[in-house]
């Protein structure tokens, strides 16, 4: 099933198409799927440039018009020009955490914490180690915007593990805090993804100088990074909405 960002594409895709062939078009269908692709961090780097300059169909009327004299010429370049995007749209669609992270995330905390998902979103694909300070940074943000809601101090300087059990301690996720073996394992297991994430930014992330012994790290290093921070954030969002929904 294609997603409704999948569609809104396409109906942008065949306004132009209509636009630049001489036949009626809407300007409504364009309009409205250019405000929310031009404010989505994760898919600017895949719009076509010309829908950054062209706000309507008509602005883009005098831009095709002067690159190709033949309607066949403009069709093609209009298909070629969205066909990155619809493919990522596509390729989205069997990875379904990401909507689902990106709904819990940006429902329920602050636009800087948003931020720093997209960012992280953007960045898996094309700047690998840039991804992982990301997802290492998510993380951080996330706790912090958790003990600043609950007025807990801490000390800027704190490393990552033990900012997460700070939160987590106040969160009721303390491993030692519950008597279930599988909840003690899995608890444990979440503090251990934090611990792996500091480790992996300051190893291959990019905030740090690199020796020559340096290893880049691969598209799918990013993707498990981003991944296990975007869902750890997401769970964390979701059991301090819960515990504190009242309050907040």
């Amino acid at each position: 099933m294609k997603s409704n960002l999948f569609h809104k594409v396409e109906l942008m895709q065949n306004s132009l198409i209509a636009c630049a062939t001489g036949h009626d078009y809407s300007i409504k269908d364009y309009t409205d799927a250019r405000e929310i692709l031009v404010n989505n961090n994760s898919l600017k780097h895949y719009l076509p440039d010309f829908v950054f300059s062209c706000r309507t169909p008509d602005q883009f009327w005098p831009y095709i018009q002067k690159m190709f004299p033949s309607y066949s010429e403009r069709r093609g370049f209009i298909w070629n020009s969205f066909n990155k995007l619809l493919s990522y749209l596509e390729n989205e669609n069997a990875n379904p955490l990401d909507n689902i992270v990106s709904i819990s995330i940006k429902e329920n905390t602050v636009e800087y914490i948003n931020e720093q998902w997209q960012k992280a979103l953007e960045r898996r694909d094309s700047d690998p180690e840039g991804a992982i300070t990301t997802a290492r940074t998510l993380v951080e943000t996330t706790c912090k915007y958790i003990l600043d809601s609950l007025d807990i101090s801490y000390d800027e300087s704190i490393d990552l593990p033990k900012l997460y059990s700070l939160a987590a301690s106040q969160l009721n996720l303390s491993p030692q805090n519950h008597q279930e073996e599988i909840f003690k394992q899995i608890l444990g297991s979440c503090q251990s993804v934090v611990n792996g994430l500091g480790s992996l930014r300051n190893k291959i992330g990019d905030a740090h100088g690199k020796s020559i012994r340096y290893i880049k790290p691969k598209e799918r290093h990013a993707k498990l990074a981003v991944n296990l921070a975007g869902s750890l954030s997401s769970f964390l969002i979701d059991t301090f909405k819960e515990n504190f929904q009242k309050q907040f």
